[in-house]
């Protein structure tokens, strides 16, 4: 089993189906279930993994909807607390480009009251991590004490950082906090564009190439076996502890958002790794080029699906062809 801690929050995106506003009107939004740890749950269902969500949900009617997507998904809910505090609330903005960005109501919200659940379940197999969740507080200190125990006792663990800098008061502190977290990862994944954030200074990214790769190359040797970037319609590439590194292009496809790509990735190189007999870090570093285009071919094909559909929407098994 694959658990996937983190928050579960609503997204309220533009409406494309209703009509567009005028005059002083203000534009549709329409709520989606959403959270980057979330939907990779969802979407390792989908792929039909085994798949257990560890988060706090708010008993709301938003929570009660967040909780009924992930049962018809085949889901696991058992780890998940309940809080009577609202639903926390992600207002999506589209760009020309598909790109969405995203403002943030988390004040007084249930999923950020979090706390440290007993030990996972036997046969965990993998912990994966990330996004607002490692941010807010106090829940970001139990994660990341969940984090450090399940590695401490074996667990592979998978960390996406997913950067919402409007949530990170202090950005030089959260990169601190971030580098004291790579000893307990067996795989970080992020975007360029995290990469780039990461690896700078303040609230300037990095200015150039060769600091972002020199940063990638920093953190692979702080502990993850593996470094996986997403590089957008570019593709994914994987820099290893050994130094190696293989990349593979983008799926060529008509872009109607981002929202959920880079948690179907998330999901994506997760199922990929367990057919391999990866999901460990020794086993990580053995994979050769032949099996790293399987892994990253697949996480593109996964994620091209979920672009080509608004909202969060990762591929069942049957699209992507599994076991072909």
């Amino acid at each position: 089993m694959i658990v996937v801690a983190g928050e579960a929050l609503i997204d309220l995106v533009p409406d494309r189906a209703a009509p567009a506003a005028t005059g002083d009107e203000l534009p549709a939004l329409r709520p989606a279930r959403g959270g980057g740890p979330y939907n990779t749950a969802m979407a390792l269902g989908r792929l039909g993994v085994p798949t257990a969500f560890c988060s706090r949900v708010s008993t709301d009617g938003f929570g009660e909807a967040l909780l009924s997507r992930l049962h018809q998904d085949g889901v696991d809910t058992a780890l998940v607390q309940r809080g009577p505090e609202p639903t926390t609330l992600a207002v999506a903005s589209i760009g020309a480009d598909g790109s969405a960005g995203f403002g943030f109501y988390v004040q007084g919200t249930a999923d950020r009251l979090f706390a440290l659940p007993p030990a996972l379940p036997e046969g965990t197999t993998a912990l994966s991590l990330g996004t607002c969740s490692l941010v807010l507080e106090p829940g970001a200190s139990a994660y990341e004490a969940l984090l450090r125990r399940e590695a401490g006792r074996g667990v592979f663990t998978a960390l996406d950082p997913n950067i919402r800098t409007g949530l990170i008061p202090d950005a030089d502190a959260y990169r601190a906090r971030f580098r004291g977290w790579l000893p307990y990862v067996g795989l970080l994944k992020l975007s360029i564009e995290d990469a780039r954030w990461l690896a700078g200074s303040g609230d300037t990214p990095a200015g150039s190439d060769e600091a972002v790769e020199a940063a990638i190359r920093e953190w692979a040797a702080a502990g993850p076996a593996a470094v996986v970037c997403t590089h957008g319609g570019d593709g994914l590439s994987v820099l290893c502890q050994d130094g190696s590194r293989w990349a593979v292009p983008g799926e060529r496809v008509e872009i109607v958002d981002t929202i959920g790509a880079g948690d179907t990735v998330n999901a994506a190189l997760l199922h990929r790794l367990a057919a391999h007999d990866a999901l460990s870090a020794p086993a990580l570093a053995k994979l050769g080029e032949a099996a790293w285009q399987d892994v990253l071919g697949f996480a593109a094909r996964a994620a091209a699906i979920t672009c080509s559909r608004a909202g969060a929407e990762p591929p069942y098994a049957a699209e992507l062809a599994v076991g072909a």
